[in-house]
């Protein structure tokens, strides 16, 4: 594999996001531009513009979750020692797994539903928006299951938490 799609492959997660994020703004501007010098607008731009923004949204927290970038409070944990830090660390990564994988199944549920009750202007399926969330959940499952194997397995192996 090519270090270059080895590279988007890892990333895909973020530039979806970045992608959505960059036509939700476009789409904004353009029709802020053409409302206010032609006084005209699209009529579908902030539908597809909040759909944009919905899922750079849910990607964008499952690609935070996958590199470890959201914000967690560990003072108490590191005041720990170290062996019951390093089982803080597996039960914290258990509820999590647990958390992630319930919300999917939610997901699941929710988009079953939502896919008979068409946008208001496109007509299109609210599941092509609500897929998002299942999307970023069965993601962020995925990732939990890797991080609860690599922190079993740094602590077997001994190493430091």
């Amino acid at each position: 594999m090519s270090p270059t799609l080895k590279k988007v492959l890892s990333n895909f997660e973020l530039i979806l996001a970045s992608t959505c994020i960059i036509i939700t703004t476009s789409l904004v501007m353009l029709n802020v531009i053409l409302r206010y010098f032609f006084k005209t607008g699209l009529y579908w731009s902030e539908e597809v513009a909040t759909a944009c923004f919905v899922w750079s949204v849910f990607i964008g927290s499952a690609a935070g979750y996958k590199h470890k970038a959201h914000v967690g409070v560990d003072m108490l944990v590191n005041l720990c020692p170290p062996t019951l830090k390093k089982i803080i660390i597996i039960v914290v990564d258990l509820i999590l797994l647990l958390i992630n994988g319930y919300i999917t199944y939610i997901a699941v549920i929710y988009l079953s539903l939502s896919y008979k009750k068409p946008t208001p202007v496109l007509g299109i399926s609210t599941a092509y928006i609500s897929s998002s969330i299942l999307v970023s959940f069965a993601l962020m499952t995925i990732y939990a299951v890797y991080f609860l194997i690599q922190d079993i397995r740094k602590n077997t192996e001994g190493g430091a938490a």
